[in-house]
């Protein structure tokens, strides 16, 4: 039985080395990146047996994606197509004023029509918990239905069910966003949600306990995190406040510390660790991620256990 299965897209990512301009690049990095595999991934490195659900082009862009999660220990269930892409993104790095630049390139990704009928949702019946984000829904609108048919079909069979609002501007509008993800949210166990994105989506403004404990009331979420930067997290909990300073960490490589931060969150979680354990866990994960390239956060649990315990460390430990 699965500790933990997700569902999103996974794209490939293509990045110029040091800060080298996109139109001027002559060679790429290549890492899977998406929100869903990412937390999968982070999982499974910290002990979970985690899978990912997706649909993917039988093709050798694919292949790629599948093969990187595997490698980082995810059971990579997808289904393969005949029709449609591997979606991918561009990211440039500088130092300001230039700064970062994102550039998608994944319109008619196979991805898009996927559908429950034709996923393996066998496993997120058997698994303790069910992860997907606010990302999917926005994609297409036989995603925004698959991901409400998965988070119901997993409130059926009493799976856990977890979702980061992870809000992109690139993809929708916030009252597009809005409409769909409050029909979603009653089916939510776990709720992350940045303190940015509460405000922009959600109309939820004051302090980061008040939008906790408001979401919670209307939603009756079990657990109710609030994100908030470099300020660390407060979740609400069976009615209690928790909050969790973040941890020092450098900034080289931010993308993907949310998913991190969820992955090690669930990973404690689901080994019965306490929602403060759980919380120190994820934002232990999350530090590190800032530290390695690419969207996946290759850690291991004596690398978060020295995080928490104020040692220096290396994540091959």
């Amino acid at each position: 039985m699965p500790d933990l299965v997700t569902f999103g897209e996974t794209m490939l990512r293509l990045s110029p080395p040091g800060d080298t301009p996109i139109e001027t690049a002559d060679r790429f990095r290549v890492h899977a990146a998406g929100a869903e595999s990412n937390v999968a991934a982070a999982a499974a490195r910290l002990g979970l047996d985690a899978t990912w659900l997706s649909k993917l082009p039988d093709s050798p862009p694919g292949r790629r994606v599948t093969g990187s999660l595997r490698r980082h220990g995810v059971d990579a269930a997808v289904v393969w197509a005949d029709e449609g892409r591997q979606g991918t993104y561009y990211l440039e790095t500088g130092d300001q004023p230039r700064g970062s630049t994102v550039v998608y390139d994944r319109d008619h990704a196979a991805v898009r029509t996927a559908t429950a009928a034709e996923l393996p949702t066998d496993r997120i019946e058997r698994a303790t918990a069910f992860h997907t984000t606010g990302i999917t829904p926005a994609l297409s609108e036989t995603l925004a239905t698959t991901t409400k048919d998965l988070l119901s079909l997993a409130r059926e069979a009493g799976t856990t069910t977890a979702f980061d609002l992870n809000y992109r501007s690139k993809l929708w509008s916030p009252a597009d966003a809005r409409e769909t993800l409050t029909d979603l949210l009653p089916l939510v166990d776990v709720l992350v949600v940045a303190e940015r994105d509460a405000e922009t989506v959600l109309d939820r403004s004051g302090s980061a306990e008040s939008v906790a404990r408001g979401l919670a009331g209307e939603y009756g979420f079990e657990t109710t995190i609030v994100t908030r930067g470099s300020e660390g997290v407060l979740a609400v909990f069976d009615g209690a406040v928790v909050e969790q300073p973040a941890f020092a960490a450098g900034d080289a490589h931010p993308v993907g510390t949310g998913d991190a931060f969820v992955g090690g969150f669930l990973a404690e979680r689901l080994r019965d660790g306490t929602v403060p354990d759980a919380l120190e866990y994820g934002t232990a994960t999350a530090a590190l991620k800032r530290t390695v390239p690419g969207d996946i956060a290759v850690v291991t649990p004596t690398a978060v256990d020295r995080v928490i315990d104020g040692e220096e460390t290396e994540l091959s430990r």
